[in-house]
């Protein structure tokens, strides 16, 4: 995709099945649905991926979502949330040591487990879903701006355009990263899921989801960072004691760093909180925790080299996840 100067661009991000809150945004911003889809008569709408899971209407969300994308209305980049149900589906390649890609384990059962509670009537259409899935790019650079789910990895994305120009996957990619030191393993948790670091010996994090965490989600655009509390990108604040512990030069060099100087780039994932604002002047998290008493949270893009907090338009959604 090439930027069109004469088109603007709304780009919206985590939904997690908050469709009548995505309705309510899009009318908010300036799209009627017509013939059954949600359209502008000047704009497009780009995703960022985890349409699914967690919330009350999942399958209305992706109907609204691929309808668009089908009509021409929208395009959607994957999610960790859509490649975790492609590989819950999908096994994994001889001698990798498990059954499926994603491995059908308690943790992940959980994740997905009101997506397929959702489908149980519908085996045929969430099929479906999981092959417009296979069909979502990893990510998206239209020149003038970028998108990716996560975390965007320059070196790594070069690789992948060797193969898929425009960043789609195939199933045999797919497959591939049911081996974990796979060259497909790593693109997808690196794209999807971003830069991790490794917590001191004996220091265990809870996610928000209950989870005991080892690792914690790191920044990739810190120019200069001394401290592991200068690099931390998570919901979940690291003790004091971590916070203060130096980086050391080797962890130092395993960074990536987004320069200043590159086009504007819009992630989701990060579960953020508070007023939708850029993190700096050509980065944004659009993820503000929909599902969980957030906010849905679209970025009217026009063009811009420097992004602006007053191009931010949000939805409150409540417990139930539903427009307050």
């Amino acid at each position: 995709m090439q930027f069109d100067p004469a088109r603007g661009y709304d780009i919206i991000g985590d939904v997690h099945g908050c469709a009548e809150a995505l309705e309510q945004l899009l009318e908010r911003l300036g799209y009627r649905l017509q013939d059954g889809v949600w359209r502008h008569p000047q704009r497009m709408a780009l995703f960022l991926g985890d349409i699914i899971d967690r919330g009350p209407h999942i399958r209305e969300a992706l109907h609204i979502v691929r309808d668009m994308v089908e009509a021409g209305q929208a395009l959607c980049i994957m999610g960790n949330h859509e490649f975790s149900a492609l590989g819950w589906a999908t096994p994994a390649p001889p001698g990798s040591g498990r059954l499926f890609v994603r491995e059908h384990v308690r943790r992940h059962a959980i994740l997905l487990q009101e997506t397929h509670r959702q489908f149980e009537a519908y085996p045929a259409e969430w099929q479906a879903f999981l092959d417009w899935f296979q069909d979502l790019p990893l990510f998206l650079d239209a020149g003038a701006f970028r998108l990716v789910h996560a975390c965007w990895d320059s070196e790594l994305i070069d690789m992948l355009r060797v193969h898929f120009p425009e960043g789609r996957v195939d199933r045999a990619f797919v497959r591939a990263a049911g081996r974990p030191e796979s060259f497909a393993a790593q693109a997808f948790n690196r794209l999807l899921r971003g830069l991790d670091m490794r917590l001191p010996e004996g220091v265990v994090l809870t996610s928000r989801e209950g989870f005991p965490r080892t690792f914690f989600r790191t920044k990739f655009w810190e120019e200069d960072p001394q401290t592991y509390g200068d690099i931390v990108f998570q919901p979940e604040p690291l003790p004091q004691h971590v916070a203060s512990t130096p980086l050391t030069p080797h962890q130092k060099r395993e960074l990536l760093r987004y320069g200043p100087d590159e086009p504007p780039l819009f992630i989701g994932h990060y579960w953020r909180d508070g007023r939708p604002a850029p993190i700096r002047h050509n980065l944004a998290c659009l993820d503000y925790s929909a599902v969980l008493e957030g906010r849905l949270v679209a970025y009217r893009f026009d063009g811009e080299h420097r992004l602006h907090a007053d191009k931010f338009v949000w939805v409150e959604v409540d417990s139930l996840g539903a427009p307050r």
